[in-house]
């Protein structure tokens, strides 16, 4: 197995760590492998990926798709520091409500998974970081789009970053106890 699996507090969200081959010209892993995902219970195929570059003390998110669009992610940090974050939305679930952070960095090359009916999140803690990750289940759609405020002091996330910088869509965003779980 070329990726080591740590599960987290919350049922199949999760942490993995690649295995990396370095040598004189530098390394080598592999970020995704479908037969990997298919023995930790993922079958669904890639059907989006997407790219970020931020600065320090941005915080996107919390985010996510619903219904047919409905969205699992898998996180990685090209260059520099996040602290990533998943939120189970997911009703039925006895961990509903409560969150997973982990740094990710361009040195660890860990990366998070987080499934559909979770909201998803990040701060940049470096000067600089860019973000990458595939998304499994729907491609993007607009009108499927969700979220939960970042601040929400129900969910109590410590973002890990002052002099914070937010988007005025994501200032926008409905507090948790407002929050109606589709999922």
């Amino acid at each position: 197995m070329n990726f080591i699996k740590t599960e987290t507090n919350i049922k199949d969200l999760f942490v993995l760590e690649p295995r990396v081959f370095k040598d004189s010209r530098g390394y080598f892993f592999e970020s995704f492998k479908s037969s990997a995902f298919n023995e930790f219970g993922i079958d669904e195929a890639i059907v989006q990926s997407n790219q970020s570059s931020s600065t320090y003390g941005v915080i996107r998110g919390l985010h996510f798709q619903t219904g047919d669009y409905a969205q699992g992610k898998l996180v990685r940090c090209l260059s520099g520091q996040i602290y990533d974050v998943g939120v189970d939305l997911r009703d039925n679930s006895k961990t509903y409500g409560q969150h997973f952070g982990v740094e990710l960095t361009a040195e660890n090359k860990k990366m998070l998974f987080i499934p559909k009916g979770f909201a998803h999140g990040f701060s940049v803690l470096s000067e600089k970081a860019e973000v990458f990750y595939d998304v499994f289940g729907g491609e993007y759609n607009k009108e499927s789009e969700g979220g939960i405020r970042f601040d929400d002091p129900d969910i109590n996330i410590n973002w890990k970053v002052s002099d914070l910088i937010v988007s005025d869509k994501d200032l926008g965003l409905p507090f948790f106890k407002d929050f109606k779980s589709c999922f």
